[in-house]
């Protein structure tokens, strides 16, 4: 019998659960299979013929016993959040677990979990020294992230890896073995017949078996084959932070649980990615947090990005604010309003605020007029509090701001701001800005009007400019041009100045200083 099979025949005699590693069991397994089923393993002379797979069970030999590898079935513990690296397996040394800066190429296949499934996966294998490639010819190794939702989703897979047969028997002859691995959903519904199905599959592992990834490209080196596709109770790779695979994504998802407990007629997801189970808020939170602060280093370092953040407050009070359940306080807000000032120096910021909401006092309402003064906003949407039915107000508070009351302080906090916003954007005077034209003023037709970086309105008079991408050119501006624009004045809500010349986005950053 092939070692596989003897492992899962013997799998079914003892009653063991899921394959945990062809690897880890291969010795002992065979040896139990003898006690336990008629049809015995090779025998002892048949396994000497195969010098390299002796030596290496020689080394397996004093190895851990397969109850080692069994998970806990008690309460869920999570894991530290330090656990950057984990121990070796005792027949491995940390050095063989290193990559070496073989280059890892991954494709993905599925839903968004997969694309979660192959950040968190790679995260392991950089730091395990691999290195990534976008070039197929150039992987040492090949990972698929698949999925198993319908046959569709398999079949794509098998015709990808009998287009990947071709490469790899070349690479045979080239240079070193490449190696090629079913990760995810279809290596945990399949399992050992994606190994016998196709003997050009090096690994599997399952969505819970990622951390093991560094050992299983291990002993696939030595010319096994290794899987392990043991479900977790308790894995949600909270201290894993992933590593987003492709540089030109526009957006990121933050996984909050892993599995499912719904066990839906027709739906494989309970039994590919196993028991429910969620993530600990403080690693979602951290996660969140860290994707937040790489957007702030987008918007600085970028000039095609506008910069400019809209922080909705509605209300300068914290105890207007928890009755609001807006879920932070002000001192939380202000804080946060310094580090994005940090972040990106001269950044515009806008705001919403609520005159009048329930239980609003008086001593509240100064509170929302010195966050006001406090954070001097350069755009703002103010209103005075209307009560919408359905809302949580309208069942558990009480409208009890007089009519007049509200709109006296909404008429106090629009004119702090204009005062403010004023202050704000006579910084920008003296100043040369680059405007992205949007068309003609609403207010003359002889004025032109765009937006600076900030976002902020700029009008300029609609005549000819020189064009300083072709010297001697005279060109109008038209809507969707930059233009350089040196500010001559400012009040709350625009910049006026008068135009330079037509420019581009790349050309335009040795102006934009001030004067």
């Amino acid at each position: 019998m092939h070692h596989l099979q003897c492992i899962l025949h013997a799998q079914r005699c003892l009653g063991w659960g899921p394959l945990a590693s062809v690897s880890w069991l291969l010795p002992r397994t065979c040896r139990a299979h003898s006690s336990f089923s008629g049809t015995a393993c090779p025998s002892p002379e048949g396994r000497q013929e195969d010098g390299a797979r002796k030596d290496f069970s020689s080394r397996l030999a004093t190895g851990p016993s397969f109850q080692h590898f069994l998970r806990s079935a008690s309460a869920p513990q999570e894991k530290p959040a330090s656990a950057d690296v984990e121990d070796p397996p005792p027949y491995l040394t940390v050095d063989e677990l290193l990559g070496r800066q073989r280059k890892v190429y991954l494709e993905t296949y599925g839903c968004q979990m997969n694309v979660n499934d192959t950040e968190i996966a790679w995260s392991i294998l950089q730091k395990s020294g691999y290195l990534r490639t976008s070039n197929l010819q150039e992987a040492d190794v090949i990972l698929l992230v698949t999925c198993s939702i319908r046959e569709k989703a398999e079949q794509t897979i098998w015709n990808r890896l009998h287009q990947l047969k071709a490469l790899k028997t070349k690479r045979l002859r080239s240079r070193g073995p490449l190696k090629i691995g079913i990760l995810g959903c279809m290596a945990e519904r399949l399992k050992e017949e994606i190994l016998n199905r196709e003997k050009m599959v090096d690994i599997l592992a399952g969505p819970d078996a990622y951390r093991d990834l560094p050992r299983l490209l291990t002993v696939a080196e030595s010319g096994q084959q290794a899987a392990n596709v043991l479900l977790s109770l308790d894995e949600t790779y909270a201290d894993v932070m992933p590593v987003q695979t492709s540089p030109s994504a526009t957006s990121a998802f933050v996984s909050i649980m892993r599995g499912c407990d719904n066990m839906c007629s027709y739906c494989i997801v309970p039994f590919t990615r196993g028991r429910e189970r969620s993530r600990p808020v403080a690693s979602i939170l951290e996660e969140v947090r860290k994707l937040s602060e790489q957007v702030l280093q987008l918007i600085h370092e970028r000039d095609n990005i506008c910069k400019q953040i809209h922080l909705p407050a509605q209300s300068g009070s914290s105890r207007v604010l928890e009755a609001m359940r807006r879920g932070y306080s002000r001192e939380a807000y202000v804080e946060l309003i310094h580090h994005i000032r940090e972040s990106i120096p001269g950044v515009s910021l806008s705001s919403d605020f609520i005159a009048g909401f329930c239980g609003e006092t008086e001593e509240d309402h100064l509170q929302t007029v010195s966050l006001l003064r406090e954070v001097q906003y350069n755009m703002g949407f103010l209103f005075a509090y209307s009560m919408r039915q359905k809302t949580r107000a309208y069942h558990r508070l009480k409208d009890d701001v007089l009519e007049e009351v509200k709109l006296r302080r909404l008429e106090e906090l629009i004119t702090v701001f204009r005062e403010e916003a004023t202050k704000a954007n006579k910084t920008s005077v003296g100043c040369t800005q680059l405007v992205l034209v949007e068309g003609v003023s609403k207010r003359s037709a002889t004025e032109l009007c765009g937006r600076n970086d900030g976002n902020l309105k700029v009008i300029f008079p609609d005549v000819e400019m020189e064009d300083a991408t072709d010297s001697g050119l005279r060109v109008r501006a038209q809507p969707g041009d930059y233009v350089l624009v040196k500010i001559t004045s400012a009040s709350s809500q625009t910049l006026r100045g008068h135009v330079l010349c037509r420019t581009t986005l790349k050309d335009s950053s040795a102006h934009c200083s001030p004067e």
